[in-house]
């Protein structure tokens, strides 16, 4: 049995659930900063509400710690958990930084290289685990461009919920980092130089202090171009929006649904697709988690690192005004 214990119970309660339903674990402790939320959860699932993350890494029945705190306690709190030596899982963003994603590189090996996963969700959806493996059999040719919108839809939690409080808030890494994983996930690829541009036109006024908008253009040493926009000030409902264009063939995800484009005659309708393009739960992943830590993967925790480099790139060029290398952990 692997011991689990769980840091931050808001998107974390759905980690405590994933932990509680998995046979190969034992959810023996949650944490939360709202206290009662913590007992009420705890005593629900019948286990410890305790009150601190220090005495979680204390308990030598804890192998495994999942953090789903506020973005800019990610990275202290993974760290500790690995020089603790637990395995660890992260809600997105892993970290903050290419200097974060350097420091945590060099606690998992010093750890012995347990798992470390990030909450990338969108990763457990049948839509994209299926576009994975045609990408792979060749199915669309060779992918050129790779299109992601991520779109927020809820001003509000940035204007006036803890994001407004954080700082250096990024919106590419507190969302657009989705986009960014699906991009590097389903292409095999990862980008060698980064430009971006922005605003913060619909929070203009409020507390958030931003940019809430940006779009950044990578480029990769295939040829393969991608695009990703951060939009949480969008009046569109929370959605993301996927275009992958092939040599053979397109896949598009939008409002109108999933479909893939085999011909360019206007006359051939494009083949919809029905599998599910979100996970069920914000713990799908835990499985997934629970399988590193039984079969571990060092080339899947380069990935997780890779993708804050990258997004913390397009932050870096956004900032400088112009084009950067991307720096890898």
């Amino acid at each position: 049995m692997i011991g689990a214990a769980v840091v931050g119970l808001g998107v974390g309660e759905a980690h405590a659930r994933a932990y509680a339903a998995d046979p190969r674990a034992e959810l023996r402790s949650v944490y939360d900063l709202d206290v009662e939320r913590a007992r009420r959860l705890a005593a629900e699932l019948g286990v410890r509400a305790v009150g601190s993350l220090e005495e979680i890494l204390a308990d030598d029945g804890v192998d495994a710690v999942s953090i789903a705190s506020f973005d800019d306690a990610h990275f202290g709190q993974a760290l500790a958990a690995l020089d603790a030596g637990k395995h660890v899982f992260v809600e997105k963003p892993l970290c903050r930084s290419v200097h974060e994603a350097r420091s945590l590189a060099r606690a998992w090996e010093d750890a012995g290289q347990p798992a470390l996963m990030s909450n990338l969700v969108l990763r457990a959806a049948p839509l994209y685990r299926d576009l994975r493996a045609q990408l792979a059999a060749g199915e669309l040719g060779v992918p050129y461009a790779f299109d992601g919108d991520y779109l927020y839809g809820r001003l509000h939690k940035i204007t006036e919920e803890w994001r407004s409080r954080v700082d250096d808030y990024s919106v590419m890494l507190g969302g657009g980092v989705h986009l960014v994983d699906l991009m590097l996930w389903l292409t095999g690829e990862r980008p060698v130089r980064v430009t971006a541009v922005g605003n913060r036109i619909s929070t203009e006024g409020t507390a958030f202090r931003y940019r809430d908008f940006v779009a950044a253009t990578f480029e990769f040493e295939s040829g393969l171009v991608g695009r990703i926009t951060a939009n949480f000030g969008s009046v569109h409902p929370h959605q993301h929006v996927v275009r992958i264009f092939g040599t053979a063939a397109a896949f598009l995800h939008d409002d109108a649904g999933a479909r893939m484009y085999e011909s360019r005659d206007p006359a051939v309708p494009a083949r919809q697709l029905d599998a599910a393009s979100l996970a069920a739960t914000k713990g799908d992943l835990v499985p997934a988690f629970l399988r590193a830590i039984e079969m571990p993967d060092p080339a899947a925790v380069h990935h997780e690192l890779d993708v804050i480099c990258v997004a913390a790139a397009a932050d870096r060029a956004l900032a400088e005004g112009r084009n950067v290398d991307v720096e890898y952990a």
